[in-house]
């Protein structure tokens, strides 16, 4: 094998593959990236549950593969200087050389490199920019806790053009709402992916058009030569809509920014699992924080209300990680008592909704 490619262009495939790479690998093959050198170059990586590969022009002399240890590889190709590259293979050291800088790198089996997923069918495609802002926007929602997976995934309901994405970790459900292009109109899916995997393709494929696929346990995403699969997790999830969907006595109407900030600054004296307490009046709340340990904080800011008086409290990067998927000027708090959760949306229908569990006032 021994090709020729543009040093900044392997150092962008290398890295951006090289980010599924497990930090414990049940393998020791599973800690390198798989170059193969044909028509085009591919830089791959897997874990047996989620796989990257990417694809790009390279000046191939001799076909073949070979196994790098993929954390190496990074370090060399983001440090190389603005020259082509050359990689070639010389028994069981892969060979770099990037103008006078020579590189002799020992190789993994690649013979022992187990087979990467292939992309499932197409089922449609999606922008880059509204699939990475729904990604984030519930993203933050979805539990750490990998002793209940269900609840590390972000659930995704296709409905024709519609798609619904949903996370929660039982103390709030956020959930937004898109349009996409589905390669059938009477496409109908209900599955759950895991959350950081979705996250890393939001952020690496926000450029373009996204091209998602299903297949039997497997969720695949592509963009510019770049495809990610991943494995599904169990499809049980709970029912988001019906909790998103109930009705409110109250509501308050404020503008988005000044409220963040504020929220921002009030927290700054909250103790440590402590709320932020807000207390609604008809043109304004008063948002506070505090204790006996730091010290106390106080903002007014105007708002809107519509029903009676209320006070209700969070935690305050609960509320903050709400109001953040807000892209509204304004946003609208749905309330009903101080002991019940509140639902947070942007003005009019902005398909985001943040359902997020009060907390009890002292």
């Amino acid at each position: 094998m021994k090709f020729q490619v543009n040093s900044s262009v392997l150092a962008e495939a290398v890295a951006w593959t090289a980010r599924v790479l497990p930090g414990r690998p049940a393998l020791p093959v599973l800690s390198g990236l798989l170059i193969e050198a044909a028509d085009d170059l591919y830089v791959s990586a897997f874990d047996y549950d989620v796989s990257a590969r990417a694809q790009i022009d390279a000046d191939v002399a001799e076909p073949g593969r070979v196994l790098i240890p993929g954390r190496v590889l990074v370090e060399i190709t983001k440090s190389l200087p603005d020259r082509p590259v050359e990689i070639a293979r010389s028994g069981a050291e892969a060979v770099l050389r990037c103008g006078s800088l020579e590189y002799s790198l020992l190789t993994l089996p690649d013979e022992d490199f187990p087979n990467l997923p292939l992309m499932p069918p197409k089922i449609g495609a999606v922008g880059g920019g509204v699939f990475a802002a729904a990604v984030g926007h519930v993203a933050a929602a979805a539990s750490r806790d990998e002793t209940l997976p269900m609840l590390t995934g972000i659930r995704v309901d296709i409905d024709g053009v519609q798609v619904t994405m949903a996370a929660t970790d039982r103390y709030r459900i956020a959930a937004e709402d898109f349009l996409w292009h589905p390669e059938r109109q009477d496409e109908r899916h209900g599955v759950v992916v895991p959350a950081r995997v979705l996250v890393e393709v939001a952020r690496a494929l926000r450029g373009g058009e996204v091209s998602i696929g299903l297949g039997e346990n497997i969720a695949g995403f592509s963009s510019h030569g770049r495809t990610t699969t991943v494995r599904l997790l169990d499809e049980q999830f709970i029912d988001y809509r019906s909790r998103l969907s109930q009705q409110w006595a109250i509501h308050a109407d404020l503008a988005v920014a000044p409220f963040v900030e504020a929220v921002k600054r009030v927290a700054l004296v909250a103790e440590r699992n402590t709320a932020v307490r807000l207390a609604f009046a008809q043109d304004h709340v008063r948002i506070q924080a505090g204790g006996a340990e730091i010290g106390r904080g106080t903002e007014i800011i105007e708002a809107e209300l519509a029903g009676d008086d209320i006070q209700i409290a969070f935690q305050p990067h609960y509320l903050l990680d709400g109001l953040n998927g807000v892209e509204t000027e304004r946003v609208r708090l749905y309330m009903d008592s101080p002991t019940r959760p509140a639902l947070i949306t942007g003005e009019g229908d902005s398909g985001f909704r943040y359902l997020v569990m009060s907390l009890r006032l002292t």
